[in-house]
Parts: C-alpha cells; sequence; structure tokens
C-alpha cells in the first residue's frame, strides 16, 4: 500500500499533522518548475538557472511525532512543496520532491545546516510515486492500483491468484512488529534530520498516444535526478548534500539498492540528458533497502530454489518441471558470482546456500526473537514450533523446517518473467505502446500469449544492466557505489528469494563495504522492526550529533 498525506497520520500514532502558514513564506515552491533550459554544463546536462532552490519558498508546519521508543515529540519543521526536480519534465506530477527541514525540536531550536538527508522513495510494485498532494513530511505514496500486464485468455488461476509479480506496500508502506505503521521520514525528521521525498515515473503510467513512458529505467532514471537536485543545490538546500541515505521498500528498496550502487555510472547519462537533470553527481552516501525486488533477470531462478517445494495458498504445488529447470539456472548463476559468505562462510553456492541463510540469518534472527520474550512466552511459542531447538540461549533448526514453517509461498511459476505476461515486471519492461514484454530466454520459450517474439528483444539486456544493482557490485565494481548498506527483510517474506538480499549484502561485504544485513523472525513483506536503529545508523555512519541551542 502506498501511504498518502491522510494515511500517514497512522505512522505516528494517529496523532494528525497541523499546519502554519510561515509570515513571510510562499507557501509552495515555484521556483523548481520546469523552465526555458540554456547552455548545458560540462556533462550536457541542464543549466544552473532552471533548477535553484528556492530558499524563502516554504510553510511552517508543526506536527507531533512518536519515535521509535514510543516517546512523543513536537516539531516545527519548514516544508517545501512539490519542487520540479529536472528542467525537461515528462511528467511535473511525477517529477518533483518535497524537502521537510526541522527547525525546533519539542521547542529547542534545531540546527540542520550539516545534518544527514534522509532521501526517502515510496516507490511500490514498480508504481509511479508522487508528492504532489503530500500536506507534510511523510506524505509521499504510490498512485495507481498495482496490477499486472497484458490481460491474456491463457492465465492461469494460479498466476491470478498467486499475486501479479510485485507488492503494494512502498517505501512508506512499513509496519513494525506490533503491526503499527512505521514513518522513515517522520523519525528521521524527528532526530533532527533533512527529510527529501522524490516523486518518480512508474511503469502504468500512458500519454494519449498509449505509450508507457514509465516503464524502465524511468524510475532510476527520476531518483538519480533527483539526487542531482539536492548536490546541485549545496548551500541553499539545509542539510549535509555529502551526507544523502536512501531508503526504500520492496520495489523502492530494490531502487534503494541500485541508488548505491551506480552512483555516477556514465551508463545513465543519455536518460539524465533526455529530461534536463542537473549538472552534478548521483552518488549517495549510504543505502537502507527492506525486502528489494531486484536482481530481476534471475528473480524466477533464485524463487524456486528458494520456495520451489512450498505448496500455493490452494495447496497445490506449481509445475514442478518449471520449478525444477529454473532452480538449475539458478545453480549456474550463483556459481558466476563467486560471491564469498559473511562470518568467512566461504564461497557460496546452490549447493550450500540453504546452510548459508539458516547459520548466518535464520538462527540468529529466531535466537534474537525468542530471547527478548519472557519464559513463560518463549515456553509457549516453542511448545507450538517444535522443529525449533532451544539449547543454551540459542534458536536451532533444518532448512526444510523453516521452509514448513513459512508455508505456502505467495507466487506461481514463474514468478517474475510470467508465460503469459500478466506481472508487474512484465509491465516494467513494456515499451511503447506494447504494456509487457519477456526479459528472460525462458519465459519467451515458454510464452503462452502468442503476442511475443522467439527471442528476447535486442533492447532488453542493456535495459536489465541499468535496473540491477549486481553488476555495479561485481562484474566491475563501482568506484562510486555507496559504502554503507542496511539491508532488511522478514523471514516470512515470500515475495522473492532469501538469496537476493543476501547475495547483494555479500557482494558489498566482499567489497570492504559497512554492511548491516539481518531478517526479522516471522515476519512478512513490508517488515521494519527496527526503525529506530536505523535512524541512529545513519547517525553514528555520519558522525552527526543533532545541534540543539536554547529556543
Amino acid at each position: 500500500m502506498g501511504i498518502g498525506a491522510a494515511a500517514g497520520v497512522a505512522a505516528v500514532g494517529g496523532i494528525a499533522l497541523t499546519a502554519k502558514a510561515s509570515s513571510g513564506s510562499s507557501g509552495t515552491s515555484a521556483s523548481g518548475s520546469a523552465g526555458s533550459s540554456g547552455p548545458s554544463g560540462s556533462s550536457g546536462l541542464s543549466s544552473a538557472g532552471a533548477l535553484v532552490f528556492d530558499e524563502d519558498a516554504y510553510s511552517t508546519l508543526t506536527t507531533a511525532i512518536t519515535d521509535a521508543d514510543g516517546a512523543e515529540h513536537e516539531v516545527e519543521y519548514r516544508f517545501y512543496k512539490a519542487i520540479t526536480y529536472v528542467a525537461k519534465p515528462v511528467d511535473e506530477k511525477y517529477q518533483s520532491l518535497n524537502v521537510s527541514v526541522p527547525v525546533k525540536i519539542d521547542g529547542t531550536a534545531v540546527d540542520a545546516t550539516r545534518a544527514p538527508i534522509l532521501f526517502a522513495n515510496s516507490v511500490g510494485g514498480y508504481m509511479p510515486s508522487s508528492v504532489a498532494d503530500a500536506t507534510g513530511v511523510g506524505g509521499g505514496g504510490m498512485t495507481g492500483m498495482p496490477g499486472g500486464g497484458a490481460p491474456s485468455a491463457s492465465a492461469s488461476p494460479s498466476t491470478s491468484a498467486s499475486a501479479s509479480g510485485e507488492v503494494a506496500s512502498g517505501g512508506n508502506g512499513m509496519v513494525n512488529a506490533q503491526g503499527a505503521m512505521v514513518s522513515l521520514p517522520k523519525l528521521a525528521l524527528a532526530a533532527g534530520y533533512v527529510v527529501v521525498e522524490p516523486g518518480a515515473r512508474g511503469r502504468t503510467l500512458k500519454n494519449s498516444a498509449g505509450e508507457y513512458y514509465g516503464v524502465a529505467p524511468a524510475a532510476i532514471v527520476d531518483l538519480k535526478a533527483a539526487v542531482r537536485y539536492v548536490r546541485f543545490n549545496k548551500g541553499r538546500i539545509p542539510g549535509n548534500v555529502d551526507r544523502i541515505v536512501s531508503s526504500g521498500t520492496s520495489a523502492g528498496g530494490a531502487l534503494s539498492s541500485l541508488l548505491g550502487a551506480s552512483g555516477d555510472s556514465p551508463l545513465y547519462d543519455k536518460y539524465l540528458k533526455e529530461i534536463g537533470a542537473a549538472d552534478a553527481s548521483d552518488a549517495i552516501f549510504a543505502t537502507g533497502a527492506w525486502c528489494p525486488i531486484t536482481d530481476l533477470e534471475h528473480a524466477d531462478d533464485a524463487y524456486e530454489w528458494n520456495w520451489g517445494s512450498n505448496a500455493t495458498s490452494s495447496g497445490s504445488k506449481v509445475d514442478q518441471r518449471v520449478s525444477k529447470e529454473l532452480g538449475s539456472q539458478f545453480a549456474e548463476y550463483q556459481a558466476s558470482l563467486k560471491l564469498r559468505g559473511l562470518g568467512g562462510f566461504g564461497t557460496l553456492t546452490a549447493r550450500n546456500y540453504d546452510e548459508y541463510l539458516v547459520k548466518q540469518y535464520l538462527e540468529p534472527s529466531a535466537t534474537t526473537y525468542l530471547a527478548a520474550l519472557s519464559n513463560a512466552d518463549r515456553e509457549s511459542y516453542l511448545a507450538s514450533h517444535t522443529f525449533i531447538t532451544w539449547s543454551g540461549g540459542k534458536a536451532a533448526f533444518s532448512w526444510a523446517d523453516f521452509l514448513t514453517h513459512v508455508g505456502a509461498r505467495k507466487k506461481a511459476a514463474p514468478s517474475f518473467d510470467a508465460f503469459d505476461l500478466s506481472t508487474g515486471e512484465n509491465n516494467l519492461f513494456g515499451l511503447g505502446t506494447t504494456q509487457a514484454r519477456h526479459f528472460t530466454a525462458y519465459g519467451v520459450k515458454n510464452d503462452t500469449t502468442g503476442l511475443s517474439s522467439k527471442r528476447v528483444a535486442s533492447d532488453i539486456p542493456d535495459t536489465l544492466r541499468l535496473m540491477n544493482p549486481m553488476p555495479f557490485l561485481v562484474a566491475k565494481p563501482n568506484p562510486h557505489r555507496t559504502k554503507h548498506w542496511w539491508i532488511r527483510l522478514g523471514t516470512k517474506d515470500s515475495d522473492t528469494s532469501h538469496t537476493v538480499s543476501a547475495n547483494l549484502a555479500a557482494a558489498a561485504h566482499t567489497l570492504g563495504d559497512d554492511v548491516s544485513h539481518l531478517y526479522y523472525w516471522d515476519e512478512g513483506h513490508g517488515a521494519n522492526s527496527d526503525p529506530g536503529d536505523f535512524i541512529e545508523w545513519i547517525a553514528r555512519i555520519s558522525g552527526h550529533q543533532t545541534e540543539r541551542a536554547a529556543g
């Protein structure tokens, strides 16, 4: 679910925002709107004058925010609304951002001049996301209902019922262990950070000619352009532009990962030039990614390796021939990566990945969960989950028992490049007036629509390259990537394979990057059980201390 301005109230315990116009302020900024572009900068991008941040175009708002520890804070902040971040926008509704700058916290003045900047996208399902209608911080959200690709008379019930290849939760669609909504933008603001919330085009957008203008790589190009806008306006936008920390969930988590991995890659330059992006760096300082739906060209293979033996919610098994063929492809792919696991595990292969996941992530996750329970609650949980052995304050179990514990898989087979072109990812790789296309050789080979060519379209490999963080970390490591990674997902999340985030973490760790990666026990897709830790992590890696003076 995309959390809009009204629903966002739930993220702070039901406390509504109250807005007060600032004396002398002009309200919503108009200075970022598209203007005439002058001579290009050195990289052939937008001119300086078109994208200058108007420091005086804000409203002053006051809101109550409940932090991760349950303490309530009154925060007064400057709200800059719907600033177009490119000089030649395709659609300003989506290519705009909001900026929130804390002024006072609990009545004490805050100096956010050098504060870290949380760059929080609200993309879900690779759908369009917009901040244009937000009434305050945390108000960005996914627009439109999530759906699949081309309709097909041959679509199987299992494909339709098992999800459309994506989920509706976006960057503001997080849920904590108690089932309450989590808003990282609000938590960051209450911590004294500057918050930037960018909109981005998404896969369902279609113009009057029937052409899809938000398909890949539009979303990542837009987020890069938004980062460039922020960095271009150093000294005008409050906050430390060298300490930009990205966050996102699901497809938004994938884009956050990609944003961190691909910083300043020239592969995107022509797309950035087309929309008049600022002539500045798009590298970021740190990445926060929750349940990232990424590495799409290998996602079907990884899914079947992970969840192939699990039945669907109806109790039936997917086509085991398809599942086994895809699982075999995963083995080839994993071997090609030559990744070494964290904790000195050694090279990760399809043969030992189950052991790695259990020892590195799953048992520690269960241990943390059980250790936090009271003795009575722990005994009760263990009595009803006899597959877990609890000894010496540690949990132990087998991979097979863990899969049984998770239960029904969420998606059909294939889960991402569906034979009937029905998934959100098929739509993501649409082109022109074609709504959905195959993006894997296996999908093309087994197409059931009769609408697909007999081979993967020639442009697909390059587009996949632009949408996957892994090549920037493995094939030829990007020197301008982020060096700090925060990666999280729930152990019961079967929206993609557990190997996807684990590979991402292993690739970054192999390069010597700072990696914090863990799983939330018994939580599903969109879980964020340690948001306060993330906010503290930002302060620690950025060396920031909130500066307050007597108000």
